[in-house]
């Protein structure tokens, strides 16, 4: 997943095309750096009605090493990498830089 992350070509290039990867970028700007955030709301599952199910989700000390594992990998591939809390209530501030969302999943 770490690999995929920091090669997906999700940057602009001089044309405008989404034609750089994040270690294309080489630090440069603000698309330089790589914010990671655990997010088990992800794992949500609202088919069966109204209130979301999490039980798909991992527990949370395997997540918290899952996510502590992931995060040690890629302090060690990549120069700028931050972190929110894990199993914490956060107010994330970002700009999106167009209508692009790319779910990705680990099979």
């Amino acid at each position: 997943m770490l690999a995929k992350i920091l090669k997906l070509r999700i940057f602009n290039d001089a044309a405008g095309k989404m034609n750089h990867s994040l270690q294309d970028m080489d630090g440069n700007g603000a698309a330089g750096g790589l914010l990671l955030v655990s997010q088990f709301t992800l794992a949500a599952d609202a088919t069966g009605g109204n209130r979301p199910s999490f039980t798909a989700a991992a527990r949370p000390e395997d997540g918290r090493r899952l996510f502590d594992y992931f995060v040690a990998q890629a302090r060690c591939a990549h120069v700028v990498v931050q972190t929110g809390r894990f199993a914490t209530e956060m107010q994330v501030h970002l700009v999106n830089d167009g209508p692009v969302t790319i779910p990705l999943r680990v099979v």
